[in-house]
């Protein structure tokens, strides 16, 4: 196969141009003047020889050129002059004066190749020790990933031929590196360390460069060591960066109280969001149990937030990181069977090699944040696998190796108990109302009464309980887990809050796809709070907006009556023998000045003079 590194060798003895200098400077630094050199030399060259022997010769060179022709074509065009290509040329041979002269001419020292380095990787991985210096005191980020995959994927993301691909990343990035191997996420110092440049690596560091941040592979620098003073600096330096993030990770949470973060994201349930909190405080501080996983238990209708919390707990304690959250959906396994799926079929079973849905990414991230939703869907001989890793936090896939994860979190929900636990909470709830009603009619102040409200210590053993053990039919199961956690139907006030985010949502849909404005007024988030459905929670809501909003708004968009620069007011009217608001939308067109009402179905006009202007 053509090397893509060897292009300006094989173009020079083709031609056997006489001077090779030139020629690769035509290429370097004037891609033109060298796509004309080649277009020159093939239609003129054959007008200068006259014997035989050398025609034939010229023949076989003008096929050859042929061929090269089209590539050096693209490969030119990608490489025509600016600033940023410049910076990054000058980067990759270290010539300091242009360094110096484009960054005086600010231009942007983070600014990425098309296929996904910047001129820090490219400085650091040939090596350039004074324009990675020059880079970095210019404010260049060391922990930037790069965006580069495989010549063949990064090609074809962006819409390249691989050839010309492969042509940039050797020739514009390095040559040395491998073709196929996978690259995203490789920092400056991941590269720095790959061609073992103990003075870049230290210079990196000591500019703040992040030595445990992670590739796509989940590898941080230290991993491409090799052994010697580089690996042992590496190691001291990863140490100490570790120990300084938790410091920091300590004062951030007295700052920032987890409680804080859950409640931006989570509507209600502050009895589920504190229980939660102060489980992982003991964890974090050191007051937990290092030989077992922390396990919860949450109970509650579908669609009331406990999914949500795994996934807001999982963001916090791993910082976004996507294989910190494994989330299994345990009605797939109801069967006796499906236990191979779980850890893995053991050697001789077909899928052996593939490995366990939960073993394979647990061994990626032993410490993970692990969903196992609708828990009490899972076979027996399932939960028994589970009652093994909450009691000795180790797991043993098919291929018989042991996953340690004793550091990892564990939440199971379920449905269980459900009706019983929202009907409890609906009860409350109206005691709250009733001893509201009461001290309105006397005159006294309600400031303290709280729509809170906490499930009765009497409430959990008698009705909840039983329950559990009946579906369960295991004390040692239920006895691992270490709070169960209840989640409670929403008060009025939480219930207008999820409508103002559900109609926020569809406002910003509405701006950015049709260029249209919603408002609304009170009134209508308190009609969409009536659809309320204890059963679904948060999804009834959601429901109720789109077929009673979005449904209007899709109807008179397709007729005509809204479009790009409308603004829409979304109001209520009560009909004549009616028991609840009709929503309604006006209209005001873009340049109008007054609002057209939009009858429902017909989306007939009513004012017509308003919606013509006159």
């Amino acid at each position: 196969m053509f090397k893509v590194r060897n292009i300006h060798t094989v173009l020079r003895t083709i031609t056997s141009h006489r001077n090779k200098n030139n020629f690769r400077n035509f290429v370097t630094h004037s891609p033109r003047q060298a796509c004309n050199f080649i277009i020159n030399y093939k239609f003129h060259q054959n007008g200068r020889e006259s014997d035989t022997k050398n025609r034939r010769t010229h023949k076989i060179q003008s096929f050859a050129l042929m061929g090269l022709l089209g590539v050096t074509l693209a490969y030119c065009d990608n490489r025509l002059a600016s600033k940023e290509k410049k910076l990054l040329r000058a980067a990759q041979f270290g010539v300091v004066d242009e360094l110096n002269f484009l960054i005086k001419d600010n231009v942007n020292v983070n600014i990425r190749h098309q296929l996904g380095w910047t001129p820090l990787m490219v400085a650091a991985v040939n090596n350039q020790y004074e324009a990675v210096r020059l880079l970095l005191e210019a404010g260049a980020d060391p922990n930037l990933g790069e965006e580069f995959v495989s010549a063949k994927r990064t090609a074809r993301d962006k819409g390249l031929h691989p050839i010309e691909a492969l042509m940039m990343r050797e020739e514009e990035f390095s040559g040395s590196l491998s073709n196929k191997a996978s690259f995203r996420g490789f920092t400056a110092l991941h590269y720095a360390v790959l061609i073992n440049s103990f003075k870049i690596v230290k210079l990196l560091v000591e500019k703040g460069a992040n030595p445990v941040i992670e590739n796509e592979a989940g590898h941080i620098p230290l991993m491409y060591a090799k052994e010697g003073d580089l690996k042992t600096y590496l190691q001291e330096e990863t140490t100490k960066f570790e120990e300084l993030k938790k410091i920091k990770e300590v004062e951030e949470r007295r700052r920032f109280p987890l409680e804080e973060r859950l409640k931006k994201h989570i509507v209600g349930q502050e009895g589920a969001i504190t229980i939660v909190a102060a489980t992982i405080r003991r964890k974090e501080n050191g007051w937990g149990d290092d030989d077992h996983p922390l396990v919860f238990l949450f109970l509650g209708s579908s669609g009331i937030g406990k999914t949500e919390l795994a996934k807001q707990l999982a963001s916090y304690m791993h910082k976004d990181k996507a294989q910190a959250f494994i989330r299994l959906d345990m009605s797939e396994y109801q069967e006796k069977h499906e236990v191979a799926k779980l850890i893995g079929a053991p050697p001789g079973y077909i899928g052996h090699d593939e490995g366990g849905q939960l073993t394979s990414r647990l061994r990626q991230c032993p410490n993970a944040v692990v969903l196992f939703d609708e828990v009490d869907k899972a076979h027996p001989d399932v939960l028994t696998v589970l009652l093994q890793l909450f009691d000795e936090g180790r797991l043993t896939d098919g291929h018989g190796k042991t996953i340690e994860c004793k550091d990892a979190i564990f939440v199971m929900t379920s449905n269980l108990a459900s009706d019983e636990i929202a009907q409890h909470g609906l009860n409350l709830r109206q005691e709250i109302e009733i001893l509201r009603a009461k001290r309105l009619k006397t005159k006294q102040k309600d400031e303290d009464i709280s729509d809170n409200i906490t499930v009765s210590r009497k409430f959990k053993d008698e009705v909840v309980k039983p329950i559990l053990k009946r579906h369960f039919k295991r004390d040692e199961f239920l006895g691992r887990i270490n709070e169960i956690v209840y989640f409670l139907p929403f008060s009025r006030n939480e219930l207008l809050q999820l409508v103002g985010k559900e109609m926020a949502i569809w406002a910003q849909r509405a701006k950015e796809k049709h260029k249209i404005d919603l408002n609304w007024d009170r009134s209508v988030e308190s009609a969409l709070a009536d659809g309320y459905d204890v059963h679904y929670g948060a999804r009834s809501i959601k429901y109720e907006v789109e077929r009673r909003v979005v449904n209007q708004l899709a109807a008179a968009h397709e007729s005509g009556f809204i479009g790009k620069g409308s603004t829409v007011m979304i109001t209520t009217v009560w009909p004549e023998n009616t028991a609840s608001p009709e929503i309604k939308l006006r209209v005001r067109s873009s340049g109008s000045n007054n609002f057209v009402d939009v009858e429902q179905n017909k989306f007939s006009i009513k004012n017509l003079s308003s919606l013509f202007g006159y």
